[in-house]
């Protein structure tokens, strides 16, 4: 098949370009309208408890969270009459603002006392709007609107802005500055570094050219997508990330199969036709693999996941197109021009044997050796993951110094209870049931953590209680203290609701369909690498490999992020003592896919020269010098491209950055270029080893 299409691209070589690019540059035209329409929410299980009692409260009570808490700070007590006059001015000013519904302020409501702080000096303003409860975009410009022209400094007031529309607005604002940042920085670097692997500016253009192709695609596939579901501003980054990384490794596999043709004296044409029928296959195959690992993100039940799942499977697919399809069309036309603008003559002409293929014997004469120090460096580096604790993104993500991590924090340290994120317990038909309720409700007050306990308040035949907690809506302690409210006897039908409920929800979500994502990778992983490689052993000691390598990597993000070690590395960030939930899956799930990605560069190879009558160190010596000049080069560059990352301000995209970048410097340096061959040889020929009746499903080289 592979051969064939090759024949094809050949023959109709500028058609294929052509048609590629103008239908690329359509899509990116047609796809840039994606960044209006993009969702900054996405962290909610639309099918929980926490939704049920959210769209109850809306649509009977029609109430609504405030989009904005403002806590006015003055110097002296927020009773005295100048201090009053103003923050009702400021009120008023707050109030006549375009988009907001109503205020309540501490004033507003005669002296509330849970709207005043512990010490007497700050009170409350909450904001509501005219919006959907979903309208994350509309959160967000209002936020931002409020943000802009309140906060700080009013008539010698300190005014801070928070509460869920500054902080959406905060993140997605720094992230896309931050990305713009991150690009600028690696794809200069990338095109510095292409030249020196490739030796040639020309050829060091293509993988570019397949990154860049396969990010406008994308932006097309996901801008659909908004028509029919909601997609979170995230999956941008790793749409970038991606598109850019899996360009570089797709075209530098690619590019040096057909130069490796060319300098063995074939034609242009025969060397296209070898590269899309070998490297090609590899290429379609490896993709496909990470494909279906990415493709697992969609079993969860929250947005944010999901969108990395659609972004995932977008540019993956354009990737491969770009690398198979239209990349040796491109070849076919430049031809020998490939190596033009010769910049490093030692890199136009692929050795046959150099220092991988050396190192490579080197492992396989000592494989027992290599494999016990290569396991015992991974299994330290695993180590810290025993501490490793969950939460989800809030105002502690942007740096210290923010303005809306800011007045999180003086919510926090200043207020009893937060007052702007309540605990909502909902009880539908609940009039005639008050005793019932209030004995519920004496239970509640008895849960370590909550700090008072609301008025009972009728609409028709239902009843609503705010209940406030001291702790953080979106952490761990929030989990237990919701769990252990929702154990109690409570009057049937009651609903648990509010911030810290959506969260705990959201975790719970997240675990229940772990299994699921988990038995898909595994299964899919281990059917599509034995359909390529024709063996029973290799898919199992991939996916056992990749696991290690991925605990490794998962370690050394805890002993960073959850206990505050080498700032000076990744950059400032404030350790909150657990790990954004989300952004670990993604994580997890993009660099066992990645490794899985090398993998297959690497058997591919392997498996070629076995196959051409090679010994199983031969085939390996050699298919490893082959291959990993290629594997590492493209592990390097795609760790620049998320290393970038690190520059970001918010945390869980620094940590995206360090974890991707650290997981395929492991995986192409332990891993690969250490164990692989070491296990190689303990095995020996029953690498290839696989039941008859199972053969006829493999591919025939």
């Amino acid at each position: 098949m592979f051969e064939r299409l090759g024949k094809f691209i050949v023959k109709h070589r500028k058609s294929v370009l052509a048609l590629f690019l103008l239908t690329t540059i359509a899509a990116g035209a047609i796809g840039s309208a994606v960044f209006g329409r993009l969702d900054s929410g996405g962290y909610s299980d639309k099918n929980s408890e926490s939704t049920v009692a959210a769209e109850y409260i809306i649509e009977k009570f029609k109430v609504q969270n405030p989009v904005v808490t403002f806590v006015v700070d003055s110097t002296t007590s927020v009773d005295d009459a100048q201090v009053s006059t103003r923050a009702i001015e400021l009120e008023k000013a707050i109030g006549a603002t375009k988009g907001v519904s109503k205020t309540y302020s501490y004033w507003s409501t005669g002296g509330a006392p849970s709207m005043r702080s512990q010490d007497g000096k700050a009170g409350f303003i909450l904001v509501y709007a005219y919006l959907e409860a979903d309208d994350w975009s509309g959160y967000s410009s209002l936020g931002a609107k409020l943000q802009s022209s309140f906060d700080g400094d009013y008539k010698g007031l300190d005014v801070y802005a928070g509460g869920g529309g500054v902080i959406t607005h905060a993140i997605n604002e720094r992230i896309e500055k931050d990305l713009l940042l991150a690009e600028s920085i690696a794809i200069p670097l990338i095109f510095l570094f292409l030249i020196f692997v490739f030796g040639s500016i020309v050829a060091s253009v293509m993988p570019l050219f397949v990154g860049i192709t396969a990010i406008l695609g994308s932006f097309f596939l996901i801008f659909l997508l908004t028509h029919v579901t909601d997609v979170s501003v995230f999956a941008l980054n790793l749409i970038t990330g991606l598109g850019l990384g899996l360009g570089i490794d797709y075209a530098l596999l690619m590019v040096n199969r057909f130069r490796e043709e060319l300098h063995h004296g074939k034609s242009v044409e025969d060397s296209v036709v070898i590269t899309v029928a070998t490297a090609g296959k590899t290429v379609f195959y490896s993709g496909l693999t990470v494909l279906v690992t990415i493709a697992s993100l969609l079993f969860f039940p929250l947005t944010f996941l999901k969108s990395f799942g659609y972004a995932g499977i977008a540019v993956i697919s354009f990737a491969i197109i770009g690398a198979v399809v239209a990349l040796p069309a491109l070849l076919a036309i430049l031809g020998e021009k490939v190596d033009k603008g010769v910049v490093r003559k030692n890199a136009i002409t692929p050795k046959e044997d150099g220092r991988w293929a050396r190192t490579a014997r080197m492992v396989m004469h000592r494989p027992i050796p290599v494999v016990v120090a290569s396991l015992l460096t991974l299994g330290i580096m695993a180590l810290p993951v025993l501490n490793i604790g969950f939460a989800q993104v809030d105002s502690r993500v942007l740096p210290a110094s923010d303005r809306a991590a800011l007045s999180t924090s003086v919510i926090e340290s200043r207020f009893d209870g937060l007052l702007g994120s309540p605990i909502e317990v909902v009880v539908p038909n609940g009039v005639g049931r008050e005793n019932q309720i209030l004995e519920f409700l004496t239970r509640v007050k008895g849960v370590d953590g909550i700090v008072r306990v609301g008025e009972i308040e009728v609409y028709g035949q239902d009843i609503r209680v705010q209940v406030i907690s001291s702790i953080a809506a979106r952490n761990i302690d929030s989990e237990r203290v919701i769990h252990q409210i929702r154990e109690l006897d409570k009057p049937s039908g009651t609903l648990i609701g509010g911030a810290a409920a959506d969260f705990t929800d959201s975790q719970d979500g997240i675990a229940g369909k772990l299994p699921f994502a988990l038995g898909w990778i595994a299964i899919t992983v281990l059917i599509l690498i034995f359909i390529f490689t024709g063996s029973i052993i290799l898919p199992l000691k991939a996916i056992i490999l990749n696991a290690l390598s991925l605990c490794a990597t998962l370690g050394a993000i805890t002993w960073i992020f959850i206990d505050g070690h080498l700032k000076w590395l990744v950059g400032d960030f404030t350790v909150t003592g657990s790990l954004d939930t989300g952004s670990i899956i993604l994580v997890a799930v993009v660099v066992f896919g990645l490794s899985m990605d090398y993998e297959l560069f690497l058997l591919a190879r392997i498996r070629e020269e076995h196959f051409a009558g090679k010994s199983n160190v031969e085939s390996v010596a050699v298919g490893l010098q082959r291959s990993a000049r290629i594997i590492t080069a493209a592990a390097l560059l795609l760790a620049i491209v998320f290393a970038t990352f690190m520059t970001s301000g918010v945390t869980s995209i620094k940590m995206l950055g360090f974890g991707v970048s650290l997981a395929v410097l492991l995986d192409a340096t332990i891993v690969r270029a250490l164990l692989v061959p070491a296990l190689m040889r303990l095995f020996g020929e029953r690498n290839w080893w696989a039941p008859k009746s199972l053969q006829r499903f493999t591919l025939k080289h």
